[in-house]
């Protein structure tokens, strides 16, 4: 692969991970942005930042190490035996976050498609199965076909709803919330790249073997850009139907219906492909971490993943985002605080020794 192709690879291998069930229906952007009020687009701005620096710092770690999975990251940062304990925690988040991602696809079936919601779970788990079989590979493809797809749609109705679009807002939308502290939006910012961050990494590590170190690091900044565009967009888009949108789980629909009906139903896609990308980042680290443990085949431990996942994505979807994501933003603020200060360190000593050789 040539330097851009790789480069548009990482891209979309960013956006697959991050931007999934939550994203796209708007809640995330609501509940770390928009309630900041008129000061959330500082927040927007700096998780653009965050995005693409730390997602750079981590493939010039994956680089410098030839670090080609998330596990082997997670030794290199944290040591062998506090890795073993995150690598179990990062597998356990992995396997729930899969669940997750059915339970949601079983409620946009039921919710919005009204058909039973396991012909839901049992159509993300299926495309899963396929897309996934063929290991990395699966991954790679399966996030070149999917992504482009998800976000030229997002781009064209977020840009729309954001710039084009009259909403129904009266006053200024910092009245719809409680104040927050002075500077409440650099906390949302830093929590919401880290809770993203952890799925991430065990995205974005698989691509460390595809090209130059160059390349990986501008793919990730990249990929951190367009985040940043599509989070200012969905914040612009949501913040002119205030205080309406509070009233819904998934606000961005709503809004994609007060444009037209088949827009919402395009964006119902949109939704979908959201949650079914989350899902085969999900299962394919858990699957390979399954794998390694139990040494059964990759497509073996695939297929019990998904088998194992069936009877917990029956379970409410709200429910179980309510108990899962919290402990997932707690595991990506660990790995994001080690990660920054084990790469500084190590590019400090790599410029150190270059201005040495320099004189």
């Amino acid at each position: 692969m040539d330097g851009i192709k790789i480069r548009l690879s990482l891209v979309m291998g960013y956006l697959g991970a991050v931007v999934g069930a939550g994203f796209a229906s708007g809640q995330e952007i609501v509940q770390f942005f928009v309630s900041c009020g008129g000061a959330g687009y500082k927040g927007c701005i700096l998780a653009m930042f965050l995005f693409a620096s730390c997602g750079g710092i981590l493939m010039y770690m994956a680089h410098c190490h030839s670090t080609g999975s998330y596990q082997e990251m997670l030794q290199e940062l944290m040591g062998e035996r506090r890795s073993k304990l995150l690598d179990l925690l990062l597998a356990a988040f992995l396997f729930l976050g899969l669940s997750m991602m059915l339970s949601a696809s079983g409620a946009v079936f039921h919710e919005h498609l009204y058909k039973p919601k396991e012909w839901g779970i049992l159509a993300a788990a299926s495309l899963v199965a396929v897309f996934l079989y063929s290991g990395k590979n699966g991954l790679i493809k399966s996030y070149n076909v999917l992504v482009p797809a998800k976000l030229v749609l997002l781009l064209a109705i977020t840009g729309y709803a954001a710039l084009a679009t009259d909403g129904t807002q009266t006053e200024t939308f910092t009245v719809f919330f409680y104040p927050r502290e002075e500077g409440g939006w650099i906390i949302s910012a830093i929590l919401y790249v880290a809770y993203n961050f952890a799925l991430a990494m065990v995205v974005l590590t698989e691509y460390q073997a595809l090209g130059t170190r160059k390349d990986g690091i501008w793919g990730a900044i990249w990929g951190g850009a367009v985040l940043g565009i599509l989070i200012i967009l969905n914040y612009l888009a949501l913040g002119k139907y205030l205080p309406v949108i509070l009233h819904y789980e998934v606000p961005m629909l709503y809004i994609a219906g007060e444009i037209s009906p088949v827009t919402k139903a395009v964006y119902t896609v949109v939704l979908w492909v959201g949650i079914l990308t989350t899902a085969i980042a999900n299962a394919y680290g858990f699957a390979q971490r399954f794998a390694s443990f139990t040494c059964m085949s990759y497509g073996l431990s695939l297929f019990i993943t998904l088998i194992l996942a069936l009877p917990i994505s029956l379970q409410s979807f709200s429910a179980l985002v309510s108990k899962v994501y919290p402990l997932f933003g707690l595991l990506g603020i660990i790995i994001l605080v080690v990660l920054v200060t084990k790469a500084g360190k190590e590019m400090a000593t790599e410029i150190r020794a270059a201005l040495a050789k320099g004189d």
